[in-house]
């Protein structure tokens, strides 16, 4: 019995000594696990005298019961501890000013490419997509232009093989759904192009959207009504236009579409150079060999085609006066819209 007593204190004096989860769990082994203090006197009962069994067996028990209920005791203590110390460390002022979060914008490119594919979804026109990475047959061929015609020459082309180029234009797009469907067609054709030229208005990489329009008996002024309604949705209702003979070889007749400078409002300045007008696009009516290129019959079948720079709108929306801004990433430049 004394031997249980003093059990008892050495069990008090090594709790007094816990400071910690970990040694509390070292103590409860020591004491009454399978090795434990308290334990081996359990398993020396049967060598007591059986008249003291009873009396001794009692006395064990009571002491293990409580080792077990002390230690529960202490560790519900030192997890309200340690949890007190974690909601200190952890303890948020409120009355500190709040962290500012900046939200995301489209970036400017994005912002008018969406522009420009409302305006033509509303007057009817479905979007269509095709690859980056075209067929020589595609981006040229198909378009009036064979292998060693000059206007080859307009565009500076990167080439993957001598059959596979990265396209140069979205017109590939035309094509491609001009041999899958049949009229009426009514069309834009939104995407990156490639071309090898870098400087203040050129980059390797650009955007284009490119439009087709097909049916019995479209016309010149379709053409014309189509992008000056464009025109004027995208600049101002009151944005002069006009279209000046040019040369594509894949639209014949074919145009350069001009706008009164947004500027100067036709005044003449530096950024028009003193006309009074900007270049905005290329447009014409499709010309007959592209149709029996793609199986249209131009007995049948007219239509009409244009392409237009994303970067160049965006420039001349924003008064923006250099491409290369638009590839940055300066957060100073893109916050601005």
């Amino acid at each position: 019995m004394n031997d249980l007593l003093s059990l008892k204190q050495a069990f008090l004096d090594d709790l007094s000594a816990v400071s910690d989860i970990t040694d509390l769990q070292q103590l409860k082994a020591k004491y009454t696990g399978r090795k434990g203090l308290v334990t081996a006197q359990l398993k020396a009962l049967s060598t007591v005298p059986p008249e003291e069994r009873p009396l001794f067996g009692k006395a064990v028990n009571e002491l293990k019961l409580f080792v077990d209920q002390t230690i529960d005791q202490k560790e519900e203590s030192l997890k309200d501890i340690e949890k007190q110390k974690r909601l200190h460390a952890e303890k948020i002022d409120i009355t500190l000013p709040g962290k500012p979060s900046h939200a995301g914008r489209f970036h400017p490119l994005n912002r008018v490419l969406q522009e420009i594919k409302d305006i033509f979804v509303s007057m009817g026109f479905g979007i269509e997509e095709g690859p980056e990475v075209e067929l020589d047959y595609y981006n040229f061929e198909a378009l009036n232009i064979p292998r060693h015609h000059p206007a080859r020459d307009m565009q500076d082309t990167f080439y993957v093989s001598d059959d596979v180029v990265l396209r140069t234009h979205t017109s590939p797009v035309q094509v491609r759904v001009m041999e899958k469907k049949r009229p009426p067609l009514k069309i834009i054709a939104p995407g990156k192009v490639y071309r090898c030229d870098a400087d203040i208005s050129h980059t390797p990489m650009f955007h284009q959207v490119e439009g087709l329009m097909v049916d019995a008996g479209i016309s010149f002024s379709d053409l014309k009504g189509v992008l000056e309604l464009f025109i004027q949705s995208f600049f101002g209702k009151d944005t002069p236009v006009r279209f000046r003979p040019s040369y594509f070889p894949f639209t014949e007749p074919s145009a350069e579409v001009d706008i009164g400078c947004i500027f100067c409002t036709g005044k003449g300045c530096r950024v028009c150079k003193t006309t009074g007008w900007l270049e905005v696009m290329g447009c014409g009516m499709v010309n007959p060999k592209v149709f029996e290129m793609s199986g249209y019959s131009s007995d049948e079948y007219t239509g009409f085609a244009f392409g237009m720079g994303v970067e160049r709108l965006t420039m001349l929306k924003y008064a923006i006066d250099d491409i290369r801004l638009f590839y940055e990433n300066d957060l100073r430049f893109l916050r601005q819209f």
